[in-house]
């Protein structure tokens, strides 16, 4: 079996002329490494530059500047048919007068395979991609899920060095969309298939993926494992990004090396930190909702609204100096808090994190599937 491909991006930069002159700044010199047989994801805002980004790893826009490796080869003035890539488009792109089979064939009829080999090649990818029986379907015929598929086999049939998604999901139904993501995941875990998929949905991100790289106006905010994405962004953006975030403010006591001492909402607390905070120095603690406990604890707090989520409640809780979000997935063991209600809580500081002060300390809950709503 093949070694999985490693792909480098070296310096990346697209530009994309106006009528007007000038020009926009689609992606800012970015570089990254994908280790053979990963499977990254780019995740941003609408306009960030992951599409971009993708566009160029699979050759269909010319890089400005900067280079594509792939295995140490440079790929970037390559046409598509020539870097050895699948493609899964986000509108399937499937051909509605060619059978599911020939859909799954096609890639492979202009590599010049026939006979017995190409129909192997097909029925063994249709079983991976769990649509035996269905090949002499059209795709009309097919539910969006099963269209997917299709469209999965189709890029997975020519034995692709490296696979490349586009939002693939992003036209299903939330439930069909979680069932889908396990399946792509299964399926490239079994290949060993270096990929690059792209989304603005958190969730599908952070399940999916062994490397997640958020973007932000054509560069990369951070790039690293989901868990480390998430309990360790190294900017506020990330943060606010990844899932849902509050944002206090604090006073710096004494920095130290990967953690530091903070005045935080009249408590001295040691918690994680990005480096270069000074003694003195105001800071921001990042706090997710699932890391303040209710019911216990040395701050009070009054509720000012509760949002009941069946498995767990969603507080907003004034505590005078911030307004926080909080999760509590154990309400049926103390049951719930109602809006006016003083309730004891306490931050975790090992589930805090510490960075430099920066941008707007407004409050914004976010609700992945609003967001995914928002930018669709």
């Amino acid at each position: 079996m093949t070694e999985p491909a490693v792909v480098q991006l070296e310096r990346l930069t697209k530009r994309f002329q106006s009528p007007e002159g000038g020009g926009v700044l689609a992606v800012d010199d970015v570089s990254l490494e994908l280790a053979g047989g990963s499977f990254v994801t780019l995740l941003g805002p609408s306009g960030c530059g992951k599409t971009t980004t993708l566009r160029m790893i699979a050759g269909f826009e010319t890089p400005t500047t900067g280079r594509i490796l792939v295995d140490a080869a440079d790929v970037s003035r390559r046409t598509p048919d020539k870097r050895q890539m699948g493609m899964v488009f986000q509108s399937y792109a499937l051909f509605p007068h060619l059978t599911v089979f020939e859909n799954v064939a096609y890639g492979l009829r202009l590599r010049r395979r026939s006979g017995s080999d190409l129909r192997k090649a097909v029925e063994r990818t249709l079983e991976l991609v769990n649509l035996v029986g269905l090949g002499q379907r059209r795709p009309s015929e097919l539910s969006g899920g099963q269209q997917q598929r299709v469209a999965l086999a189709r890029a997975m049939a020519i034995e692709p060095r490296v696979l490349l998604f586009d939002e693939p999901l992003s036209n299903l139904d939330a439930k069909l969309r979680v069932s889908l993501r396990a399946e792509i995941r299964r399926i490239q875990q079994q290949l060993g298939i270096t990929s690059v998929y792209v989304t603005h949905d958190q969730s599908e991100a952070m399940a999916l993926s062994d490397v997640v790289v958020v973007m932000k106006d054509g560069r990369v905010e951070q790039a690293g494992a989901p868990d480390e994405v998430y309990r360790r962004p190294t900017t506020r953006f990330v943060a606010d990004f990844i899932g849902r975030a509050n944002f206090i403010d604090a006073e710096v006591i004494a920095p130290g090396d990967g953690a530091a001492d903070v005045s935080v909402l009249g408590q001295r607390m040691r918690i994680p930190a990005a480096a270069g905070l000074q003694a003195g120095s105001r800071a921001t603690v990042v706090v997710r909702p699932e890391s303040i406990r209710l019911g216990s604890g040395d701050l009070r707090a009054k509720v000012r609204r509760s949002i009941f989520l069946g498995p767990l409640v969603e507080y907003e809780l004034d505590l005078g100096e911030s307004v926080v979000l909080a999760v509590d997935p154990d309400w049926m063991g103390h049951g719930l808090h109602e809006a006016g209600e003083e309730v004891a809580c306490a931050l975790s500081p090992e589930q805090a994190y510490a960075l430099p002060p920066g941008g707007s300390d407004e409050l914004v809950p976010k609700d992945p599937e609003a967001a995914a709503l928002a930018e669709s």
